[in-house]
């Protein structure tokens, strides 16, 4: 990684009633301390990444879907991250930010925060490395990833009565004990781990000209902007989002990462806010916007389900929601890599949905 340096960051709050462009009537509010680059994240980044990470996750695989592939007249495939270590692709990022610790900063501990994947992914990476993991979460996330992130080993503070309670609780712990934050997305060693999803997408589906990825806080989809946009410049990448949940969207009309309240059933896509480094990789990479229903991730999730076999959660099958509802724009012959993950979904929650449809 490039020249970096940890910095306080800090985002605009919208005013209620506000769109993402209201700047006049926002605030700011600091979020966390993370590190900022001075240039963009790089396809070398993501290339360092896949080797510190080599052999130490799964290969995850890429399905076909004929039936979704003659519904949307285009050739699509789903990169099933769900079956990676901890059931989402979280690892990537985390294993490579803790791979460049300093003794030190072990010793010390790490500490995030998270609705419950990255919680799990933290977990599981830090006992994998010997290093003291601490996960902010709150008291309506998720029991099942809650109970999981305990299991693979971290201490887990789900005292916040909400997100932004957690937030500002996750901001005083990381100035009380010293210990390193790995960001959910916002770190770009995170992002660049993320990125590797994308060389294995190229790798799988060479000719892949449309790229869709699901959006939380955009950690993701800025790493595997970075991959693709650098291995085929003239592919389309896709963010998806709920519009119960529209973090990178509304940042990214407005210039600058904002926070938003979100509301949406797909849990591990309400992030309140899309990391600054996220917005400004997607704006520099042309990464486009597409916003879902709460229907259509229902749809997309009994899609996944009854067709594809594939046991993901609700934010897992908001890439099949986006283009089961026509919001991806295609042309006859493309080629289509989504991602799916993760597949942390509690089984009442499962068979609430599907007993909807």
């Amino acid at each position: 990684m490039r020249s970096t340096q940890n910095r306080a960051i800090f985002v605009r709050v919208a005013a209620a009633g506000q769109g993402a462009r209201g700047h006049a009537a926002s605030r700011e509010t600091r979020i966390g301390v993370v590190a900022a680059t001075s240039e963009l994240l790089t396809i070398d980044d993501v290339y360092a990444a896949r080797e510190r990470i080599a052999g130490r996750l799964h290969r995850t695989p890429t399905l076909g879907s004929r039936t979704l592939s003659e519904r949307v007249g285009a050739q699509v495939h789903f990169k099933a991250e769900l079956f990676q270590r901890t059931g989402s692709f979280k690892p990537r990022g985390v294993l490579n930010k803790l791979s460049t610790l300093s003794d030190e900063e072990k010793a010390r501990g790490v500490i995030s925060i998270s609705a419950g994947n990255h919680a799990q992914a933290l977990a599981y990476a830090s006992a994998v490395e010997g290093i003291d993991a601490l996960v902010v979460m709150w008291q309506a996330a998720s029991p099942m990833k809650i109970a999981a992130a305990r299991a693979y080993g971290a201490t887990v503070d789900d005292s916040p009565p909400d997100i932004p309670a957690a937030f500002e609780h996750l901001d005083r712990l990381v100035e009380e004990t010293g210990r390193t934050l790995v960001h959910p997305y916002d770190d770009p060693l995170v992002m660049a781990g993320q990125g590797t999803v994308g060389l294995e997408m190229l790798d799988d589906v060479p000719d892949a000209d449309v790229v869709v990825v699901q959006v939380g806080g955009g950690g993701l989809v800025s790493g595997i902007a970075t991959a693709v946009k650098a291995l085929k410049p003239e592919a389309r990448v896709f963010a998806v989002e709920p519009e119960l949940s529209n973090a990178l969207a509304a940042s990214m009309a407005a210039g600058e990462s904002v926070t938003i309240e979100p509301k949406s059933a797909a849990d591990g896509l309400n992030g309140p806010y899309a990391g600054p480094n996220c917005v400004r990789v997607c704006l520099d990479l042309g990464v486009e916007n597409v916003l879902v229903t709460e229907d259509d991730l229902k749809e997309g999730f009994t899609f996944m389900y009854g067709r594809m076999k594939l046991a993901c959660e609700l934010a897992g099958a908001a890439t099949a929601a986006a283009l089961l509802a026509g919001k991806v724009p295609l042309e006859r012959g493309n080629t289509v890599a989504a991602v799916v993950s993760g597949g942390n979904v509690a089984a009442q929650t499962a068979a609430a949905i599907l007993a909807e449809q």
